[in-house]
């Protein structure tokens, strides 16, 4: 299998891209039919979304996605969405459920990177937990040549309990993408707080909009960047925007000096 990348764009300012999604159908919780996926389309072209990386599960419940059943079904809805005049191509990628085995799936090609660039994967932590072995994880993927990219830390619970966790992982050289809707507050108010925190502490790099349906879990991308664009100013967007387009260039991205989250104070009491 081989990846259609005839119209991936050079890089240039202002435009979206959404590293995060599940718009292939029929392979995981996303959406559950090619009709689904060509109205998801349409919707992200109208959220202004030129590029969308396709990234079903790996090992999360009944999900094993394989990687060149993804690059498969990339390569398919390109040809539709082309039929059909949409402006979007979608890229494959894979959101990874960190195990102990990953690398191990990794080198025996089981595991698609973003692009299959070999640099950028995806890797998702449970939500109620961080698994002890997940420092010494995400350091022997940097070993191997891979930049960790942890999806969603603001819906993660440990996180949220203890911020530091996920400054240590930043420190040491992982990125993050946070969710639209998180920095919107589709989900509640803490999740929203917490994002914005993370934001401000540069514990962030990107932002994405896992979106998985039309309906309650949809893109967000253009309300999360107005947000963003009124509360912090037009370079924390061209931040964000630039670092997908660098991901998608197969080059580094931007980092600033990472900062532990502080605590709201409460009455003028910590």
């Amino acid at each position: 299998s081989t990846i259609n990348r005839k119209n991936v764009p050079e890089k240039r300012g202002n435009v979206m891209i959404d590293i995060h999604s599940h718009i292939l159908a029929g392979i995981d919780d996303g959406v559950g039919s090619v009709d689904e996926s060509i109205e998801m389309a349409k919707i992200a072209v109208q959220e202004g979304i030129t590029t969308i990386f396709a990234t079903p599960h790996h090992i999360y419940g009944k999900y094993e996605t394989d990687k060149y059943d993804i690059i498969d079904k990339v390569n398919e809805l390109n040809k539709v969405l082309e039929k059909k005049n949409i402006p979007l191509q979608v890229l494959p990628g894979q959101e990874v459920r960190i195990h102990s085995n990953l690398l191990e799936d990794y080198r025996m090609k089981k595991i698609a990177t973003l692009n299959n660039h070999q640099r950028y994967i995806l890797v998702e932590l449970p939500d109620d937990h961080v698994p002890l072995y997940t420092e010494q994880l995400l350091y022997d993927i940097q070993c191997e040549g891979l930049t960790p990219i942890i999806v969603h830390p603001e819906r993660q619970r440990e996180f949220m309990e203890n911020p530091f966790l996920l400054y240590n992982f930043v420190k040491k050289g992982a990125l993050t993408q946070i969710t639209a809707a998180s920095v919107v507050g589709s989900n509640n108010r803490k999740i929203k707080r917490f994002t914005h925190q993370i934001i401000e502490a540069n514990l962030t790099h990107f932002i994405a909009s896992d979106a998985h349906n039309k309906s309650n879990r949809n893109f967000r991308m253009k309300d999360a960047y107005s947000l963003i664009r009124s509360k912090y100013g037009e370079g924390m967007v061209k931040l964000f925007q630039s670092n997908a387009e660098l991901l998608l260039q197969d080059q580094f991205v931007h980092k600033e000096m990472p900062d532990r989250v502080k605590k709201k104070k409460l009455l003028g009491i910590l």
